[in-house]
């Protein structure tokens, strides 16, 4: 069973480089066990990963196997332990949300689809150093009720219930990050209200299922 999370980690990892949501060996990706969690290694080159180079981490931070876990592995542990519907979480450098978050801008209710990530709109984290108590509770703050922010001079991170739905949302919200930013270039955005944001989010409930 673990193996097989470590071959899917593995491939969710090349994956994210592979459509551009990601560069080199920045940015961190885990899925969640029961009693903690496996999170991509530090500094290395995700294909050229094996299920060996993954690394094991309980809630607490403890980790085992041949590799140092991601810098990043308080914020993937305290979002896992304050969402319980977190099954993915990714953290990624994509140009788009990377160019707003170093702007220390969020992303608001331009277009209904800001709801996928949540809410109403897509917050920015305030800057912390990166593998810092204060950047992991900065963060946990910007997902408030939401599963995607953006980081100040940083990036963007989210989760969901697998990885392949966070791969999904991440690349959902790069493309929110992208047609954003064409905006700014432009003018003003034009806001959706919050009246509206709501009954999108209520529809978002059943966006998707098929059963009837």
């Amino acid at each position: 069973m673990r193996d097989s999370l470590r071959h899917k980690l593995i491939e969710t990892a090349v994956a994210m480089n592979a459509c551009g949501l990601n560069q080199g060996t920045s940015g961190n990706l885990s899925v969640r066990l029961d009693d903690g969690f496996l999170i991509t290694p530090s500094g290395m080159d995700y294909a050229g990963l094996d299920v060996d180079d993954i690394v094991e981490v309980n809630f607490e931070g403890k980790s085992k196997g041949q590799r140092k876990p991601s810098s990043e592995w308080r914020f993937h542990a305290d979002i896992y332990r304050q969402h319980a519907d977190a099954k993915a979480i990714l953290h990624a450098h994509p140009v788009n949300c990377t160019t707003l978050a170093c702007l220390g801008k969020g992303i608001p209710a331009f277009h209904y689809m800001v709801a996928i990530a949540g809410g109403k709109d897509i917050r920015c984290a305030d800057y912390a150093t990166f593998g810092t108590p204060r950047l992991s509770a900065h963060v946990l703050k910007a997902l408030e009720g939401r599963k995607a922010c953006l980081m100040a001079h940083h990036g963007m991170t989210c989760f969901e219930k697998d990885l392949p739905g966070v791969l999904a949302l991440a690349i959902e919200v790069e493309h929110l990050a992208t047609v954003y930013s064409r905006i700014l270039a432009i003018g003003d955005a034009d806001v959706l209200s919050d009246d509206e944001m709501a009954v999108v989010l209520e529809k978002f409930k059943s966006y998707g299922v098929q059963d009837y």
